[in-house]
């Protein structure tokens, strides 16, 4: 069973426009409303690949209500902590040639008394978990710390921590040594503190990171591939995608096919980038399932590419 926090849950509301333009009524060529927050896309993935999840989160309001709904219908159990504040909505504008805008909400203050029930949550149902995922922002009231705590915690009680997380967040929750940590390029350029240009920085930043405590580092380069640099190596893989239509949630979607290809090494690495590529080839936040999967299309390598210059660098 694949456990996921998700502090600051959302309902995502995602349309496919042919063209953003400013100013002017559009019209939607297709419209999806789907529970949201890094930690629940994990735990639709995990389901999806046909594994157990349990979703923690704090849940307030009608759209928090919504957000319970729509997981119950996939089938994925819900931990939901009652809180006074309303769940998050946020918006996702997806345009024909594959650019995408998201509009992401704050969301509500979490009070110290729903934070502690919270943790204890996250404790009673970490019983069974193989991975604890914790993902995503913090919302109001929760200090810079709180993963570090999470993290802490799960290891006390014997559970493998996975971290997607940043700034501040990050670098707290470094010193409490999680298993893993899966940033992108840009929170992998921010968490050094320099900017990145082609895949050997990114190497060198993602081991960095190792010795700040991270056992192990995914590192999502978005088009580029990824990287997973742990104690026993470091590997680069990517894959052929024919066409973009959503990049909400590929990361997510990454992270769940590491975990439940085991959360180490080369394999589990052909398992992320594969359910990375299957989720940009889908339309919303849609999640893979094992038939949109590709394994054909994935490479893995210990030979990185040291001086392929990113297509977006990091600064």
């Amino acid at each position: 069973m694949i456990l996921t926090v998700t502090p600051n849950p959302s309902l995502d509301r995602s349309y496919e426009v042919l063209a953003l333009k400013r100013g002017e009524v559009i019209r939607a060529e297709s419209e999806r409303t789907d529970p949201g927050g890094k930690g629940v896309n994990v735990s639709r993935a995990v389901a999806a690949a046909g594994w157990r999840t349990v979703a923690v989160l704090p849940l307030g309001g009608a759209p928090g209500a919504l957000v319970a709904e729509l997981l119950d219908a996939q089938g994925i159990e819900v931990a939901p902590v009652p809180i006074a504040g309303a769940t998050r909505s946020n918006i996702a504008l997806a345009e024909s040639d594959g650019v995408l805008t998201k509009i992401n909400a704050p969301g509500p203050d979490v009070s110290a008394a729903e934070q502690e029930l919270l943790l204890e949550t996250v404790r009673e149902q970490s019983r069974d978990a193989d991975w604890i995922a914790c993902c995503g922002s913090l919302p109001g009231g929760l200090a810079p710390s709180w993963y570090a705590d999470v993290v802490l915690r799960a290891h006390a009680g014997g559970a493998r921590i996975a971290l997607d997380t940043s700034g501040r967040a990050l670098l707290e929750a470094l010193r409490a040594r999680p298993d893993v940590v899966k940033p992108n390029a840009e929170e992998l350029a921010r968490a050094v503190g320099r900017p990145l240009a082609t895949v050997g920085d990114a190497l060198k930043a993602a081991e960095e990171l190792r010795t700040m405590g991270a056992g192990a580092v995914l590192a999502s380069l978005g088009a580029d591939g990824q990287l997973l640099v742990e104690e026993t190596g470091a590997w680069f893989g990517n894959a052929r995608v024919a066409a973009v239509r959503s990049n909400v949630g590929a990361g997510d979607s990454s992270l769940a096919g590491f975990l439940v290809a085991g959360g180490t090494g080369p394999e589990a690495l052909a398992s992320a980038v594969a359910h990375g590529a299957a989720a940009v080839q889908l339309p919303g936040s849609v999640m893979p399932t094992p038939a949109d999967l590709d394994p054909a299309a994935v490479t893995v390598t210990a030979e990185i590419p040291l001086d392929r210059e990113l297509t977006e660098p990091a600064s």
